[in-house]
């Protein structure tokens, strides 16, 4: 089976008999922010490039989406579920505003979760 979840090992999950049965027959896998570059690969721009291709979008250009990588992994912090969350509602507007196109500035105007909106948010100089 999988479960999937937070801070894991601090939960009752595997504490206490079965709790150590389970543990015993289980396999941690932690996940974290996907890098940009891993060796000579890109996979935060692959899983953007796979994201891309998968919308229907009449007047988006192939390949906008991955030249924005950079921008993309700095605004999400390497999140997934954050990037998600940012081309989906960038295609949203694009579809109710009738561009069909996914734009850096159509990128800007989406507000993320308080994690990655924290992360990108610019330290304010004294």
């Amino acid at each position: 089976f999988v479960y999937a979840g937070i801070n894991v090992t601090d939960t009752p999950l595997f504490s206490g008999t079965r709790g150590a049965q389970l543990a015993g027959r289980a396999t941690l896998i932690t996940c974290g922010p996907l890098p940009a570059r891993h060796g000579t690969r890109q996979p935060f721009r692959d899983v953007i490039t796979d994201i891309e291709n998968a919308l229907d979008l009449e007047q988006h250009k192939p390949g906008t989406l991955p030249r924005h990588a950079p921008y993309l992994h700095q605004r999400t912090a390497g999140r997934i579920g954050s990037l998600t969350r940012l081309i989906r509602q960038a295609a949203i507007t694009a579809i109710c505003d009738g561009t069909e196109r996914i734009t850096k500035q159509s990128l800007e105007a989406v507000r993320l979760d308080h994690l990655a909106e924290t992360h990108h948010r610019p330290t304010r100089r004294r």
